[in-house]
């Protein structure tokens, strides 16, 4: 999606399309209400703006889209694509890896009782275990502003993935960006 195209969106179309970015409504909100942008930039900074703070609640919402690391995400929403590629750095044929991430995910929700997050596009299955390992150290106030931090990341590059795409028709009727990765 070229920045003229959101930019020029109906107001219901930009908030379809920020949506699976992160699931905020006052984001979504912010953003939409923000247009037009002047370059990408722009509305990358406006996006990380609207996303520093995270009301407990929001963070908690937002959270619950997310699958658990190391998990395939089910379904064919534009979330669930973008979890997928995502998270490609995870080989499920490495056994010991993906059971020690299942470990992993299970002893930090049990501590802390949400998901572990992890911006995970770049880094390796290896990666994001030993981080997992480390942030199972925290207390809970330390924490938080890690997992805020990851998920702003999170919504940061997925926006900046849709700006790659087209909101041309497909041939089934779906845009582009609402198809999924």
């Amino acid at each position: 999606m070229l920045l003229e195209q959101f930019n020029a969106a109906p107001a219901e179309k930009a908030r379809e399309l920020l949506k699976p970015c992160l699931d905020v409504d006052r984001w979504v909100e912010e953003i939409t209400a923000a247009r037009p942008f002047a370059s990408v930039e722009a509305l990358l900074d406006a996006a990380h703006g609207a996303a520093d703070p995270f009301t407990p609640a929001e963070l908690e919402g937002a959270l619950s889209h997310h699958p658990r690391i190391g998990e395939k995400a089910a379904g064919t929403s534009t979330e669930a694509g973008m979890s997928r590629s995502e998270q490609a750095g995870v080989d499920h044929e490495d056994h010991a890896t993906a059971a020690a991430l299942a470990a992993g995910n299970r002893a930090y929700e049990e501590k802390f009782g949400r998901v572990f997050l992890i911006r995970a596009a770049g880094r390796s299955a290896e990666d994001m275990l030993r981080a997992l390992r480390e942030r199972l150290g925290h207390t809970p106030e330390q924490e938080e502003p890690i997992v805020a931090g990851q998920l702003r990341e999170i919504a940061l590059l997925r926006l900046e993935g849709l700006l790659g795409q087209s909101l041309a028709p497909s041939p089934q009727g779906q845009s582009t960006a609402s198809r999924g990765a």
